[in-house]
């Protein structure tokens, strides 16, 4: 099988210009790309060819080359080009392209005018903490914040009299390149952050920063079961871009812990301290709750750390998809002294049970005879 010329793989003339290569070898390589083609052995080695081609026709001086000598002349620089750095910038492109570049945005931002990118993210993030009643109960609150404005002088530019000029570092490419033995490996420009371009003089309003800060402040309403991480989108009230174009203001939201009450998701836990004798006689007691009293009735003989829950006396939820539950926690509480007296009342109640007070002695009188009869 005759091989195909780097032109013929890209499906170009030999005398495309780069902007048309360019063009041919992004269609190709998306076409070919092994993420749209999985499993698909010649679509993979196709798209190889591809990356091999442009590499090779991207590059002026391996492009001239090739044109005289064909790949064998090529050699010399370590076959086919493939240390040249550009399929790798517009790999990378193609790639932000596929996977970010909706909506005329994500990855061809990097290819936008310097002068159109924006130095600061529109949208903004503030964080507000609530006690648990505000949380639970829901209220308005003010927030006051930040926001970045696009300085005037220099349009947001941060470059005097907006002049910028092509950047040193990476001579206008908006990356640079690192290469690692066989390898080559691109990453943004530190100095441009991926613009191509830099200010050659800083404007002297903002500084170089090319925004300017202002405080706003702005009333929010907090719906009732907001919950530790939630936020809250205020549409218009983020950063404001070069174009005037306002982002949104995200709030998140942290809860102060109650002293009584824990939250766990849209359920409510109490530890209620119960007396003994209460625990044993099965009283009714007053316990609070997030919305007043509630009647708490023992079991007789109620277990420590026991739960009694009360559905619907929780949390309602914060999309309005009901009440969680109150779960009522008991801890038993014992004496730590006793008189004389109430060791008499003590005694006169557990006789008053008979052998049912005496669980203990069966088992353990049977555990000592077994235990005789291992040194017999």
């Amino acid at each position: 099988m005759q091989e195909l010329s780097y032109y013929e793989i890209l499906e170009v003339t030999q005398s495309a210009d780069k902007t048309t290569i360019k063009k041919a070898y992004r269609k190709m390589a998306k076409m070919y790309h092994p993420d749209k083609n999985q499993g698909n052995e010649d679509a993979e080695h196709k798209f190889k060819l591809c990356n091999e081609a442009y590499q090779c026709l991207s590059d002026e001086k391996q492009k001239s080359i090739y044109d005289r000598y064909g790949k064998e002349g090529l050699q010399g620089m370590g076959g086919g080009g493939r240390r040249s750095s550009g399929g790798f910038d517009d790999l990378g492109s193609m790639f932000e392209d596929m996977f970010n570049g909706f909506g005329g945005g994500g990855g061809r931002s990097r290819r936008q005018n310097p002068e159109d990118m924006e130095k600061y993210q529109l949208d903004l993030e503030v964080e507000m903490y609530l006690t648990f009643n505000e949380a639970i109960f829901g209220c308005e609150k003010e927030v006051e914040f930040t926001y970045k404005k696009a300085c005037k002088p220099c349009k947001g530019t941060g470059a005097k009299n907006a002049k910028l000029s092509t950047c040193k570092q990476c001579k206008g490419q908006g990356q640079v390149f690192i290469k690692q033995g066989f390898m080559t490996f691109s990453q943004t420009c530190p100095v441009c952050n991926g613009a191509g371009n830099a200010p050659s003089d800083a404007c002297t309003s903002c500084h170089g920063n090319g925004y300017e800060e202002t405080r706003e402040s702005v009333t929010i309403k907090i719906p009732q079961g907001i919950d530790e991480g939630n936020r809250l989108r205020v549409s218009g009230k983020g950063n404001i871009g070069k174009r005037a174009s306002r982002g949104d203001l995200y709030v998140t939201f942290g809860v102060k812990p109650d002293k009584h009450f824990q939250r766990e998701g849209n359920d409510v836990y109490i530890a209620i301290p119960v007396f003994f004798t209460q625990a044993v006689a099965g009283e009714t007691l007053t316990i609070p709750s997030l919305r007043g009293e509630l009647a708490l009735k023992l079991d007789v003989g109620t277990k420590d750390k026991q739960h009694f829950t009360f559905r619907n006396e929780g949390i309602e939820d914060v999309h309005g998809h009901g009440k969680g539950n109150l779960i009522a926690q008991v801890n038993i509480t014992y004496p730590k002294k006793l008189n004389d007296e109430q060791k008499e009342l003590l005694t006169k109640l557990q006789d008053s049970f008979g052998i049912e007070s005496k669980p203990h002695e069966g088992v353990l009188d049977s555990a000592i005879d077994k235990m005789k009869s291992w040194f017999k």
